[in-house]
């Protein structure tokens, strides 16, 4: 375009000299008409032609001058780009290309230095605005490390939280998840496993307002547990409030696995000693300093038959976890139903003889119990169902003589008119308990008719009634508040013995209950 506007020019130059020589030879031919034969001097047409020859030239010269001037300013005018960070500039670039390198770089030598690690480089909104100017200034090496200076750097973690205290932070989702899981399996291995690949560890966090939701799936669980005798857990969560968040951290704040886990799980433990007083029993302590009384028996192995004096010094030391994993189970077992003895009067027979006329066959029943644990330590034990699966066949027997008051028929009945099974006869807290714990209506009654063998104080059962029935069985009742009855005294099937209490080695106002068949102790629930 500018090589026409050139040519252009100078043919405008050339028209105008051209015509003021014409015009310049007329008005010289006008002026001298009476010369018109009149010959034009040779200096004068020369000098025209020189006019002329020179006005060309120059032309000629200003335009090569102006293309090559044109192609040396394009050749020279560079486009480059201004870098503004968050609408701030911070300086230019040739091209944006240099500032995704610098970005790509960072970000693989922030991953380099922390492998394992979810790191996010902060580098605010970058942004170009492009110019283009003759010879620019660019100084992109000064703005990339301005740049470079500017970004920061975050590690993207998962708190772990109890009771919304910060207890650690792991790298992500899946680690944390994990941590629970192990925490629950610790107490519920086989019920973790199963739900492990069809629950989030979340929802076996443990929360107030899903437990009624989940306690129809916690009922058809126990439907088939019911059915077969063993013990299944049915539910797992943590009594405190256990939750989950992402944040943004330091890498070197982020721990492993294994380091979290076990700070869950051991706590703090502070050595405690205890020298028991007058009026102390295990269940009394292990209630006081809010553990279990398997925690005592742990520790102070050398306690037999629940028997601790005053002076004598016990180890509470308890590990106090930061979470506590809360297990609901389902205890079935199958017990034997004894066979009750009807006893027939038969005058025929002499005195003091007795005729089988009819041996009695054993049932049989299922017991379905409520176990609540808290780390693995039993918190509460309950009866929950009862059900007879076969009837026991009673012994018929015959006496010559009637029958003597204070000798037992050999049918037990409960020994409270209204009750509640709160633990069950068998292995607890590391002992062997001996017979079953009854809550309920505070009249204590005589299971069946005998003679009172002891009524007072003995050991960790307390103020304890014993009666001899007589017939190879005895019957226990300890923990009572007060007495009715005395020593030598002959009681009938559900009278009153006393009141239901809480001396000896108690953990509440309960009635301990034992049946003994010739000094051996036997499940109650077999006979009553």
């Amino acid at each position: 375009m500018t090589d026409f506007k050139g040519m252009g020019r100078m043919k405008n130059m050339w028209n105008k000299l051209t015509h003021r020589s014409q015009h310049t030879d007329s008005q010289d031919l006008n002026g001298k008409a009476d010369q018109q034969e009149a010959v034009v001097p040779l200096w004068r047409k020369k000098r025209t032609q020189l006019i002329v020859g020179a006005a060309v030239l120059t032309l000629v010269a200003g335009l090569i001058f102006y293309q090559q001037y044109t192609k040396y300013i394009k050749a020279n005018t560079f486009e480059f780009f201004h870098v503004f960070v968050d609408g701030e500039e911070i300086g230019t670039v040739n091209s944006p290309d240099q500032v995704v390198d610098l970005v790509d770089k960072k970000k693989e030598a922030l991953q380099t230095k922390n492998p394992g690690l979810r790191m996010q480089l902060n580098t605010g909104l970058i942004t170009y605005e492009s110019d283009s100017a003759f010879k620019p200034a660019v100084d992109a090496e000064q703005t990339i490390a301005k740049l470079s200076s500017s970004f920061t750097a975050h590690a993207q973690g998962v708190e772990v939280k109890v009771n919304d205290k910060v207890i650690g932070v792991v790298k992500d989702q899946e680690t944390a998840d994990n941590i629970l899981s192990r925490i629950q399996g610790k107490y519920a291995p086989e019920f973790v496993a199963e739900s492990k690949n069809t629950r989030n560890v979340r929802a076996l966090s443990y929360n107030k307002n899903e437990a009624n939701n989940e306690s129809a799936n916690a009922a058809e669980i126990s439907k088939k547990a019911d059915l077969q005798p063993g013990r299944t857990i049915d539910k797992v969560e943590f009594v405190e409030d256990v939750a989950l968040a992402d944040t943004n951290t330091q890498p070197d704040a982020i721990e492993d696995e294994e380091k979290v886990y076990k700070r869950l799980i051991e706590g703090s433990a502070k050595p405690i000693k205890y020298v028991v007083k007058e009026g102390d029993c295990v269940g009394c302590i292990a209630n006081q300093f809010d553990i279990s009384p398997q925690v005592i028996y742990e520790n102070n192995p050398w306690i037999k038959d629940d028997m601790i004096r005053v002076g004598d010094e016990l180890d509470l030391t308890a590990i106090q976890p930061e979470v506590t994993v809360r297990t609901s189970e389902k205890l079935v077992e199958l017990e034997s139903i004894a066979a009750p003895v009807e006893v027939q009067k038969n005058d025929e027979l002499p005195v003091g003889q007795r005729k089988v006329i009819q041996h009695g066959v054993e049932g049989k029943q299922r017991l379905v119990y409520q176990i609540f644990k808290e780390n693995g330590y039993v918190t509460s034990e309950e009866l929950v169902e009862k059900e007879i699966i076969q009837e026991p066949v009673p012994e018929i027997v015959e006496k010559g003589t009637m029958v003597v008051i204070g000798e037992g028929s050999g049918k037990f009945a409960y020994p409270l008119s209204s009750y509640k099974i709160t633990s069950k006869f068998g292995p607890r807290w590391g002992r062997q308990h001996k017979g079953i714990d009854f809550t309920g209506s505070k009249s204590i009654l005589s299971s069946d008719a005998g003679v009172v063998e002891f009524a007072g104080r003995k050991g960790s059962l307390g103020n304890l009634v014993i009666i001899d029935h007589k017939n190879g069985y005895k019957t226990y009742y300890g923990h009572m508040s007060s007495f009715k009855v005395s020593k030598g005294d002959k009681v009938s099937k559900g009278e009153g013995l006393g009141t239901m209490g809480n001396t000896g080695n108690s953990t509440g106002t309960h009635l301990h209950f034992e049946i003994h068949k010739d000094g051996v102790a036997q499940n109650p629930m077999k006979y009553l």
